[in-house]
């Protein structure tokens, strides 16, 4: 599977990148001016999504029951779990009060059951796909450690063999070389509000074999608050920084992913504790991929 096809940037986000487009926010919440040039710091943009509208050239949804899951994913942004306004992607669980049929299944064919709770996942695979270099998220997330609360910021290499399948070489299972993982924001509700795990899952050799333990680092942050998520590849390896600072590195990890990774943003919700809320969002402001400058 080669980058070059699936990474080109379309015209509207080469218009952005020498327009040095502007996508943060203050604390506020209103539009601010944070400029992401071209070229900065011996590194060059070549995706970007300031997510002004939602671009089908960039992502798609996905349906699938993973991690035992009580939500049922949801195309097209139905419920409003999925909704792109004010510059911002808005990703969502959905309470609706009564259950509602689900139309997928698990990797072994298993039926979801009907869920109460909605959600939205979508993913850059078959779009905007590349080889290590740098991936970089800047999201929030309010009410941080409500029972249940799953968001994720992560990436999958793109010979996943899970829905939806394009290509032919889409066969390889997670978590082996080509369906490698790494989670660059994950918040699991069971270890409290405004912190947040990041990394490389670690393959054990087989099919569903991953060590989610071995590799990983929590770190604190005040989650409803901006800031940028992201990895980074130096050498053999992985750096995982927040707002520009490396927290955390991975040891000769990033030779574990030599093959092109897909973006993966998704709010699930990981148990059936009742939510005190109608609704959970992370927003994300933008979401680029950076290649070093040789």
């Amino acid at each position: 599977m080669t980058p070059d096809r699936r990474s080109l940037p379309s015209l509207l986000t080469l218009m952005c990148l020498v327009a040095s487009c502007s996508a943060a926010k203050d604390d506020q919440g209103a539009r601010g001016k944070a400029v992401l040039t071209a070229q900065t710091g011996g590194w060059e943009v070549d995706f970007l999504d300031d997510f002004d509208r939602f671009d089908p050239e960039h992502w798609q949804d996905q349906l699938l029951w993973v991690n035992d899951e009580q939500q049922c994913y949801v195309r097209d942004g139905r419920h409003d779990t999925r909704v792109v306004s004010d510059g911002t992607l808005k990703m969502r669980v959905v309470d609706l009060g009564a259950p509602l049929p689900c139309d997928y299944t698990d990797k072994g064919g298993k039926q979801h059951p009907p869920s109460r709770w909605v959600a939205g996942r979508i993913i850059s695979k078959n779009r905007r796909e590349f080889v290590q270099g740098r991936w970089t998220a800047r999201l929030r997330v309010e009410g941080s450690g409500q029972a249940g609360m799953f968001p994720a910021w992560w990436l999958l290499g793109a010979q996943n063999d899970e829905p939806p399948v394009r290509d032919p070489d889409e066969t390889v299972c997670w978590p082996m070389t080509g369906s490698g993982e790494i989670d660059v924001f994950e918040h699991h509700s069971d270890g409290g509000p405004d912190h947040y795990a990041a990394r490389a899952i670690k393959s054990t050799g087989t099919c569903g074999g991953g060590d989610w333990q071995a590799l990983m680092h929590v770190q604190e942050a005040a989650l409803a608050e901006w800031h940028e998520y992201a990895v980074e590849w130096e050498g053999r390896d992985l750096r995982f920084l927040l707002d520009g600072a490396e927290v955390y590195r991975s040891v000769a990890q990033g030779d574990q992913f030599p093959e092109p990774l897909f973006a993966v943003l998704n709010f699930a919700k990981i148990n059936a504790s009742p939510m005190t809320t109608p609704m959970w969002t992370m927003e994300v402001d933008w979401v680029k991929h950076e290649r070093r400058l040789r």
